[in-house]
């Protein structure tokens, strides 16, 4: 990335922060992938928090294990997963040193490389491509390889927007789990078409 570029990536101390705040202040953000193909991007427009080992729907409750490894390292790093067996999902880990939280990208609205995400997905509605935490994965190309890479100095990054547009925050609960599915801990921002459900 060019200079200007590289000043406006989110610094490790933006993950440090609680995770729930972590969760809010992504939205609006840019997040970037160089992956083989080109650059592809989006802007972050659904987000979930989860808190750690007091949190019975973060994998971290259960104890570190060879699948949640990264949660239990620094902030600022990503952490993918396989769920049902067919689709990954990416989250950011965050919070203070030593609590194993992290944040679920849910939905991005996709900004560039949006040809190279068609393909990737197999379709071509813009609002199909990013609206849920699998299908984002699939449209961006970004693979298990990338488990525990640095998200300040890796291929993926999250940015600052040059001229971000005001916008509301709507929180509301989780979706997917079967525990503390009541926590309200969902963020989304309000009006956007690109979220995976209202």
């Amino acid at each position: 990335m060019n200079p200007a570029v590289q000043r406006k990536i989110l610094p490790y101390s933006f993950y440090i922060q609680d995770t729930t705040t972590v969760a809010k202040n992504l939205l609006g953000k840019i997040m970037v992938f160089e992956g083989n193909e080109g650059l592809v991007s989006g802007k972050v427009v659904e987000t979930e928090a989860y808190l750690g080992i007091n949190d019975p729907s973060c994998h971290s409750a259960r104890g570190k294990n060879r699948r949640n490894a990264v949660m239990f390292g620094p902030s600022g790093h990503a952490y993918i997963y396989l769920i049902y067996g067919m689709y990954l999902c990416f989250n950011v880990t965050s919070g203070p040193e030593g609590s194993p939280e992290a944040v679920l990208i849910r939905a991005l609205e996709p900004l560039e490389g949006i040809d190279i995400m068609c393909k990737n997905r197999g379709q071509d509605s813009i609002y199909n491509l990013c609206s849920g935490p699998g299908k984002l994965v699939q449209a961006l190309g970004i693979d298990m390889s990338l488990n525990g890479i640095s998200v300040v100095e890796g291929r993926v990054k999250f940015l600052e927007q040059p001229s971000p547009e005001p916008f509301c925050i709507v929180q509301t609960t989780r979706i997917g789990i079967s525990k503390a599915a009541d926590w309200p801990l969902r963020f989304y921002i309000k009006g956007s078409k690109f979220v995976s459900k209202k």
